[in-house]
């Protein structure tokens, strides 16, 4: 069986560690995807996670990828390898899975997108990580355990690191954030929809700089 190679493992440390919150971003109307991103970015968000539940979010991963050179911008909620080459084809810099499939998994082995697999169980972990993945999104990650449930894994897992996200909010990231095996946290909290549909990108901007002061109170 073949594995993951060191650089698909570096790389998707690399995007994990370059921001302690990752928005979860679905785009309804293409127009409001670089506004949008770009407000997230100003914010200090450096890393950003836009969907593909909605027909917008391949288009919406390419004006953004253009917009926002500096920004790691990736694709979620990406549930079949004719996704995720899709993604890549967007310009897709990491992909975010809800789950594991063996075809996944054996596919995110070979692309320059390094992939961040979704698990809420240790089976699902363990599937993974014998194929050589370290790097984990946890979800849905409030409705599976939680904190308690990261604090578990570490017991039998210290070099697994998570990205929990679902059910999270912006008074209980830091409770995830500190544990020593969470290194990010996503959040569709960063992206409420009155905003997005009132444009209000200001007010977005001071949630995402709001949330990031809060970690450091």
């Amino acid at each position: 069986m073949s594995e993951l190679s060191k650089f698909h493992r570096e790389r998707v440390k690399e995007v994990m560690a370059a921001s302690p919150l990752i928005p979860v971003i679905t785009v309804n109307q293409l127009e409001t995807a670089v506004p949008l991103c770009r407000a997230l970015y100003e914010g200090g968000l450096r890393v950003l996670e836009i969907t593909l539940r909605t027909p917008a979010g391949l288009a919406a991963i390419g004006a953004v990828r253009e917009a926002l050179p500096d920004a790691w911008v990736g694709a979620g909620t990406v549930t079949s390898v004719r996704l995720y080459r899709e993604a890549e084809a967007a310009g897709s810099q990491f992909v975010i899975t809800p789950g594991v499939t063996d075809r996944l998994l054996e596919w995110g082995m070979t692309t320059e997108a390094p992939l961040l697999p979704g698990i809420s169980t240790v089976s699902e972990l363990m599937m993974a990580y014998c194929q050589g993945y370290r790097s984990f999104k946890f979800f849905p990650a409030a409705v599976s355990g939680g904190v308690e449930a990261l604090r578990a894994f570490g017991g039998p897992f210290p070099d697994v690191d998570f990205c929990p996200t679902g059910g999270i909010r912006r008074h209980t990231a830091a409770e995830y954030l500190a544990l020593p095996n969470v290194v990010t946290v996503g959040g569709t909290w960063l992206t409420p929809r009155e905003l997005i549909e009132a444009k209000d990108w200001d007010a977005i901007s001071a949630e995402a700089a709001g949330s990031l002061a809060d970690l450091q109170s």
